[in-house]
């Protein structure tokens, strides 16, 4: 066994971590966005947010260890590498300044709605596009990432795997930010 095994081993570990917070947070989107009460919906935002702490603890982890294999493998000139932090840092910023800060908004949605069913502005903020796209474009992000890690392409083609994971992140998301058909038909009925 050599240190660089067990980095790459701690490196996985990170990567897991991640995708495995990702995962429970995506749970946790799907939960909200079908709450009816705000009693349904406030068990699902903590553990939402308790959650969201694994996330720079992930990042630190993948670029701690990533920096040691360069360093010890690879050159800091390595084309799918600086693309793969740039990455790395697009996870890291996205994540507090588009998802947290809605999450916070979508809190005090929940809070101002109250005990009982949730209002329209709640629901709605269930299906804001800075939780959705963030979240389904981080792990886009992800698996960009993790297809230069193990295909080491040059410099276009590690470009167009965290574009291409971003963009179809993205695409996916946007259905779960509109409101579903019930919704619309209750909105309507009210409206007449």
């Amino acid at each position: 066994m050599d240190t660089y095994h067990v980095v790459l081993y701690i490196h996985l570990l990170a990567l897991f971590v991640g995708i495995g917070a990702g995962a429970v947070l995506l749970v946790c989107l799907f939960q909200l966005r079908g709450a009816q009460t705000l009693a349904n919906a406030v068990p699902w935002g903590r553990v939402a947010g308790k959650t969201a702490r694994a996330f720079p603890v992930a990042i630190l982890g993948l670029f701690g260890t990533g920096a040691y294999m360069t360093s010890d493998v690879w050159t800091w000139s390595t084309r799918w590498i600086d693309v793969s932090i740039a990455g790395l840092v697009l996870l890291a910023l996205q994540g507090p300044l588009v998802a947290e800060r809605t999450a916070k908004k979508l809190e005090k949605a929940l809070h101002e709605n109250g005990p009982g069913p949730l209002g329209t502005h709640a629901r709605r903020m269930t299906r804001h596009p800075g939780l959705w796209v963030a979240e389904f474009s981080n792990l886009g992000v992800v698996f960009g990432i993790v297809w230069d890690m193990t295909q080491k392409p040059g410099i276009g083609a590690a470009i167009a795997a965290i574009v291409g994971g971003y963009a179809v992140g993205a695409v996916v998301a946007l259905p779960f930010t509109k409101a579903p058909a019930e919704d619309l038909v209750a909105t309507t009925e009210r409206a007449a």
